[in-house]
């Protein structure tokens, strides 16, 4: 049984569909298993290999951390503090946002999988750069150029991700994208425990060095990888749409029920876009749905990164020196120990992201890190008073209870903000959306280190009473999405002036001839996948004809 979202805030609520099933323009579907389909585990693979993109920012931050903790590094560069280990972490924060100015014109022009080609080229040269890094500006300079690459990346996978799915696992697909930051995190908590023992500079080279592996696995398959459809559909070439949605999610039957009414309803909602003219930066305050978008994907990101993760992320260093705990090896066993329990937590919230909802989950990891994070203030307060080891150990304690609270969210920042998001404005909204998450990663990582370094536990206090703000945010502001296609989220904010476009999408297939066999909500019936269900000499017969009967649907549904 899954759990329902509170109704407090929102009138219209999502439904949930018989188990087994999941919803589509209206019509109910049963589930297909995609192992057994080989287009689809095809496309799953090669989604899979887009999910590692954010394995590097976690590779980043677990690995700042683990080099912090190693002889050889401090020694190198003449043991940083204070606002000179603030730029030794900021830097990859500044390129991001550099990087920021430029991305959606690339992937909007150029296509989500040419960003995802430049991105991964500029970070591979840039990690070359690190792992080679003779002096403290060379360092620098390569961050701040993986920050650009990566920002880069960071903006095409998601998105190209969202737009390939298949409808029934976008949700749980789009999450774990999110969710790999851990896994970067995994990876190098462990990588830099390891080469601990390494006697040399080695000991922080190569984890600089590995940081390139998930990169090199994504440019390797991103060849075979289709194009975002709805990209292709922005473009005017609906064969080459249709042919993805046919080939990944019908295995190659394009007479497909699905494919037809998913191409129908994604033809549907760019047209809209376009005619509506809705697709600028403007837009994206121009009107009630939009600003209430904009709003909560401001709120969301920069709640990602000041909720107090940000000193476990860059500065758990420090913060454990405060309470005693200044055992290397002890410092990068806890680190590590703290991303597996990351990345295991995420993978199997991951699968529950529609069974829970976006709200509930959001506010169960919000009220969790409040309590916990306040624990932690007094805890470190107690030990500056009197130094004890027990107030160590709950010190740890309390960082892992943090940890499980925060993660409960952490993968659904790139799922909750793709979806809420209309095509015509998705690249720009995302790009806004990485811009708070990157400006507010920045402040973190400069000015938690002067911060620390002047007032010790004292500025955990900011984080208590900002963790207090976001429950009421999260609480009054958050809209539940789940069970719910990309296109049709729209009338959760909207309202009235939502198109339905499920409706616009059925209403063109009749009129082109077809009879619709799919089985409405309340009927929560099966069908078969691979039944023929209409004429396709009607479908493509006249491109100009469909074009009008679009056209025709649309203006009458506005």
């Amino acid at each position: 049984m899954g759990f329902r979202a509170p109704r407090r805030t929102q009138k219209l609520v999502p439904q949930k569909p018989p188990k087994g099933h999941f919803f589509f323009a209206g019509k109910t579907f049963p589930r297909v298993p995609w192992w057994k389909r080989t287009n689809q585990r095809r496309l799953y693979f090669y989604i899979f290999l887009l999910i590692l993109s954010n394995t590097a920012n976690g590779f980043d931050g677990s690995m700042m951390n683990g080099l912090q903790s190693l002889s050889y590094w401090q020694e190198y560069f003449n043991h940083p503090k204070g606002s000179t280990l603030g730029l030794f972490n900021a830097s990859m924060s500044l390129g991001s946002l550099i990087g920021l100015f430029f991305v959606p014109y690339l992937i909007d022009w150029a296509g989500r999988r040419v960003g995802v080609v430049v991105g991964c080229v500029i970070m591979l040269l840039a990690v070359g750069l690190q792992s080679g890094a003779r002096s403290f500006g060379m360092f620098i300079a390569a961050r701040l150029i993986i920050g650009f690459g990566d920002t880069i990346v960071m903006n095409a996978a998601p998105l190209l991700i969202a737009e390939i799915a298949h409808p029934q696992d976008r949700a749980i697909l789009v999450t774990l994208s999110g969710a790999s930051y851990h896994w970067g995190a995994f990876i190098a908590s462990w990588v830099t425990y390891g080469t601990l023992t390494i006697k040399s500079d080695w000991s922080w080279r190569l984890p600089s060095l590995l940081q390139a592996i998930c990169t090199l696995f994504i440019l390797g398959g991103i060849w075979w990888m289709p194009e975002s459809p709805r990209w292709l559909m922005n473009k005017d070439k609906h064969e080459k749409a249709l042919h993805v949605f046919s080939h990944y999610h019908g295995e190659g039957n394009e007479a497909d029920e699905l494919v037809q009414l998913e191409y129908a309803e994604v033809r549907a909602a760019i047209e809209f876009d376009k005619q509506s003219g809705k697709t600028g930066w403007l837009d994206l305050v121009k009107t009630k749905g939009n600003r209430k978008r904009i709003g909560i994907i401001t709120a969301i990101g920069l709640f990602s990164q000041w909720s107090g993760n940000g000193l476990i992320s860059y500065y758990l260093k420090t913060v454990m020196d405060n309470v005693g705990i200044t055992d290397s090896q002890t410092q990068l066993g806890i680190n590590a120990g703290m991303k597996t329990q990351a990345l295991l937590e995420n993978l199997i919230l991951a699968f529950y992201t529609d069974k829970i909802g976006r709200r509930p989950m959001y506010l169960i990891s919000t009220i969790g890190t409040f309590i916990t994070f306040n624990i932690w203030t007094i805890i470190s307060a107690r030990y500056e008073i009197a130094p004890a080891k027990g107030l160590g150990y709950g010190f740890v304690v309390m960082i892992f209870l943090y940890g499980i609270a925060y993660d409960v969210k952490t993968g659904l920042l790139n799922n909750y903000s793709t979806e809420i998001l209309p095509y015509g404005v998705r690249a720009k909204g995302y790009t806004w959306l990485n811009f708070c998450v990157t400006a507010a990663l920045f402040f973190n990582q400069y000015v938690n280190a002067i911060a620390l370094d002047a007032l010790a536990w004292k500025y955990y206090i900011f984080y208590c009473v900002f963790l207090a703000f976001e429950i009421g945010i999260i609480y009054f502001f958050i809209v539940e999405t789940r069970y719910t296609p990309m296109e049709e989220i729209a009338r959760y904010f909207d309202g009235d002036d939502a198109i339905d476009v499920g409706e616009v999408a059925a209403a063109d297939l009749k009129e082109r001839g077809m009879e619709l066999t799919g089985d409405d909500h309340e009927k929560g019936a099966a069908h078969e996948p691979d039944q023929l269900w209409c004429n396709p000499v009607a479908l493509y017969g006249d491109d100009r004809k469909g074009k009008t009967v679009f056209e025709n649907n649309i203006g009458s549904a506005i």
